[in-house]
């Protein structure tokens, strides 16, 4: 759920415990004072779901639960949780969906919203949507667009423009989690989609440890357009095995409050995806520690205030 590709992520797994010892040694700050609102928390159960970009043994070929999630955010205040679609195949679409907003109508948990999946491209998706998105819980759409099936320019058909400018006719958001080098794309695709308000999921997927010029030139290009919002999350992922720090990740997260303000940006855990990189908690106690000169009052707007206005969360 990074770039470049899941397949690429779930070959790092013989890297990830290294990576997991450093980050522990890292992110040493302490969580948030402020509650949480974790806007990207994924949940799945492979023996029941056809995820295709799962590859067996790997160290996401397991169980992600909702009581695992609960073991992992131990001891960090998250209030409410939004779940974020998993890339199953679409025609598990709708199943996916109604396992999760049945969970979230339960009312025992803090999950208590969704952006599910769907193909605004596909000659059924107004069909499909359309009921769904008079469930409340529903916040938004994902498609991934940084696998293989999409290639640069996806985005950008006519169909596809159609399918997301539906969304927002709805009521309902639509997530960007695309290739870095086609961020162009993503902004295309915001201004021709005005009436929906969009997610820049992960950041922009940005090259962490490498050059960020071009990545924050287009970040800059979609924050200077007013129905977008930034999502940092996911870039924790990129460590690889990496032995890394908070400051390796700050000048990424500097630049997205930077140019989204910090009126426009919100927090995601991306859990599991995020344990490639290192646990849920060293990825919140990391950014606590990166933006912790800030006001306390937009750190609260990151970690729980944008999420709650963005997502409608009563």
């Amino acid at each position: 759920m990074m770039t470049p590709t899941r397949r690429e992520f779930l070959g790092w797994t013989a890297a990830a415990a290294a990576t997991t010892t450093a980050a522990a040694r890292a992110a040493t700050a302490a969580a948030p004072a402020s509650p949480i609102i974790d806007t990207h928390v994924h949940l799945w159960e492979p023996a029941k779901q056809r995820l295709l970009w799962l590859e067996k043994g790997s160290e996401l070929d397991r169980n992600a639960l909702w009581d695992d999630y609960l073991k992992a955010a131990a001891g960090l205040d998250v209030v409410k949780a939004v779940y974020m679609e998993v890339d199953v195949d679409p025609s598990q679409h709708e199943a996916e969906a109604r396992m999760v907003l049945d969970q979230c109508r339960k009312g025992d948990t803090a999950l208590c919203a969704a952006v599910i999946g769907g193909r605004p491209a596909f000659e059924g998706f107004a069909a499909y949507i359309e009921p769904l998105a008079k469930d409340p819980a529903v916040k938004g759409v994902r498609q991934v667009l940084h696998g293989p099936p999409t290639p640069a320019g996806y985005c950008l058909q006519e169909a596809f423009v159609k399918g997301v400018r539906r969304l927002g006719e709805l009521g309902l958001c639509f997530d960007l989690c695309m290739r870095h080098a086609e961020l162009a794309d993503g902004a295309k695709l915001i201004e021709q989609a005005t009436g929906t308000r969009f997610v820049l999921d992960h950041c922009g997927n940005p090259p962490v440890f490498g050059d960020l010029a071009a990545w924050k030139r287009d970040v800059d290009r979609i924050a200077a357009l007013p129905n977008v919002v930034g999502k940092v999350s996911g870039i924790v992922a990129s460590a690889k095995g990496r032995s890394w720090k908070a400051d390796d990740l700050a000048p990424v997260i500097h630049h997205m409050i930077e140019a989204f303000g910090p009126d426009r940006v919100m927090f995601g855990g991306d859990w599991p995806v995020c344990t490639l990189g290192a646990p849920l908690r060293d990825w919140v106690n990391a950014l606590s520690e990166i933006v912790r000169d800030r006001k306390a009052e937009d750190q609260r707007k990151l970690f729980h205030d944008n999420a709650a206005k963005f997502y409608r969360l009563v």
